[in-house]
């Protein structure tokens, strides 16, 4: 599929604002201009806006002001006149009670934003879990020509000669402490070498993982997604990315144009084949719900079951972020799905040609890093997404993340009645349980935590730990980093909040995982069942006031992307002249 240019000089949108001799118009150049513009720059070029989540408070974004400079230059040459604005940026790493409550509204800041303002396009300057996400999302329901450049990884963590992934080997060196394998001051000692540099983390964890979903996408210029982030060619990137907005302008190239159907298959595909986060699950819904596509879990388990994970990184494999790009990075991976018949090959791309052009001729420089499918982590990797009694609505689980043994599974339910209760109970050394049971959380979906924290992975006990066991089931309405790891069932919908059968689950019930099968079962009759459910009181206050309790009474299921229902879809760029 190549993409026919609309012509071009035509009327922008910016001219609404800047052009002729109105009194609105010159209201909109004078104050522009107290910024030293040249008024030649208000003749007709295309403004392009440069939505940046910039935030010394969000540690993976924290380079992009430097990024946003180079789009400039790309904008400048290019023709065009780069305006740079901030958005809300929510951080994984330092926002509570979780980011995941604060995507929605950095999205409609971002689609407000994007609709109300004086530009013809815009760069999506992005890096950590959920600004890509957001991003995406407020610019599809724009849909104004959109491109987007990530800030990129960060560097390899190296402690005691073992490469330290970020986020995974915070998990694995917390369960050496409760194990007594590793001591506290060991602990802090290793802190040091898990961040290195400015970038997002270095394994494939969620924010790599929406890097790469963006690029599998076509949202970005190819190679984007595993570039470091203080790597010269990130910068080279941005530069090349605000060239090409300016022509993408000229040529009518939207968001409504680049992600379709096939292109959301590619990237479910691209997901499974990365060994990607569950919580792209999540992400990819929603935003394929801001541009009109129905996307499914069942397309999630359709297009996923069967696509091998190749990419051998944390927290599935060995290596890290460098390593895949030095391996050739996602274009190597989107060939090899391309030469299996798993690409639709034709998908459009921001660079106005076919994702297939874009890769046909790259090499795979490593294949340790990116394995032959003979030697892939997992055959059917992907995500699973499991269903029956216990996830009518459905539950999902990363297998490449997962242990073989325990993908069939059955065991007594031992259950956590909210985060708190976890906390307050999981060190004490008479909780009856080891490791044939299965641990359950509830109320920690999107109303339940608020915000549906990354709290599935729940630690193990130490007593479990101390038997040299690192793995158990454990199953909740809750996410996962994409840097954890383990026999994880997670985003169980509908939500124990919202009275699934979640809610009802009771210590000592046994519950039955076969991932093979795709069913997740709680062992009680259908009649005990219904019975329960009736008898069921929920146990999370709404809250009041504030974004809260619009977070509470708008946000939908996980199962449907955990977007406000009330931001589905696209409601165009259209907005009313002022007058002064």
């Amino acid at each position: 599929m190549t993409f026919t240019p609309a012509p071009w000089p035509r009327k922008l949108r910016s001219q609404e604002w800047f052009g002729g001799t109105t009194k609105d118009a010159i209201y909109h150049r004078s104050w522009m201009k107290n910024q030293g513009l040249p008024a030649d720059l208000f003749d007709g070029r295309p403004v392009i806006g440069i939505c940046n989540t910039w935030s010394e408070l969000t540690p993976c974004n924290a380079h992009l002001r430097d990024l946003a400079e180079k789009v400039k230059f790309g904008v400048y040459e290019a023709g065009g006149l780069p305006v740079e604005f901030p958005v809300f940026s929510p951080s994984e790493s330092t926002l509570r009670p979780t980011a995941m409550m604060f995507r929605n509204l950095c999205a409609m800041d971002v689609e407000e934003a994007i609709r109300g303002k004086c530009i013809d396009g815009v760069v999506l300057l992005a890096g950590c879990d959920k600004t890509t996400p957001a991003l995406l999302m407020g610019a599809a329901s724009v849909d104004l020509p959109a491109i987007m450049v990530s800030g990129g990884p960060m560097l390899n963590g190296h402690f005691r000669g073992e490469r330290v992934g970020s986020g995974t080997h915070l998990w694995k060196f917390s369960e050496a402490v409760k194990a007594g394998e590793m001591t506290a001051d060991e602990f802090v000692e290793a802190e040091a070498s898990m961040s290195r540099s400015p970038g997002s983390c270095n394994t494939m964890g969620t924010a790599s993982t929406m890097a790469s979903m963006a690029e599998a996408l076509g949202m970005t210029l190819s190679g984007n997604a595993a570039i470091p982030a203080v790597d010269s060619r990130r910068r080279m990137m941005a530069h090349l990315t605000g060239r090409r907005i300016v022509q993408m302008v000229k040529d009518d190239l939207k968001p409504s144009d680049i992600m379709t159907k096939n292109a959301f298959e590619n990237a479910i595909r691209v997901n499974g084949a990365i060994g990607g986060s569950t919580n792209a699950v999540i992400h990819l819904l929603a935003v394929a719900g801001r541009v009109g596509i129905d996307l499914t879990l069942d397309d999630w388990d359709r297009c996923g079951r069967d696509v091998p994970t190749v990419v051998n990184l944390m927290p599935s494999g060995k290596y890290l972020m460098e390593e895949f790009f030095f391996a050739g990075g996602l274009p190597v991976v989107i060939k090899r799905l391309g030469e299996s018949g798993l690409l639709h090959k034709d998908a459009l791309t921001v660079s106005g040609g076919p994702i297939w052009d874009e890769v046909k001729n790259v090499q795979n420089w490593n294949d340790d890093v990116i394995l032959p499918v003979e030697k892939a982590l997992a055959q059917s990797g992907g995500i699973a997404v499991l269903r029956g009694n216990l996830a009518p609505g459905g539950a999902v689980l990363k297998p490449s993340a997962a242990s073989p043994h325990l993908m069939q599974h059955r065991g007594r339910a031992v259950v956590f009645e909210d985060i708190d209760d976890y906390k307050a109970r999981i060190e004490d050394e008479a909780l009856d349980i080891d490791e044939t049971c299965v641990m359950v959380l509830k109320n920690c979906g999107p109303r339940g935590y608020p915000g549906m924290a990354e709290v599935g992975n729940m630690g193990l006990p130490p007593k479990v730990l101390r038997k040299g066991i690192v793995d158990m089931v454990r199953i909740s309405d809750a996410r996962m980093s994409g840097t954890a790891y383990g026999t994880v069932v997670l985003h169980t919908s509908p939500e124990a909040a919202r009275g699934g059968p979640l809610a009802v689950v009771r210590s000592g019930d046994m519950i039955e995982l076969d991932v093979a099968a795709r069913r997740i079962h709680l062992d009680i009759s259908d009649e005990e069942l219904a019975a329960r459910l009736a008898a069921w009181v929920p146990a999370v206050k709404p809250p009041v006031g504030g974004y809260a309790q619009l977070y509470h009474e708008r946000v939908m299921g996980p199962d449907t992307g955990a977007d406000f229902d009330f931001l589905v879809g696209c409601r165009g760029n259209a907005v009313a002249r002022e007058s002064h």
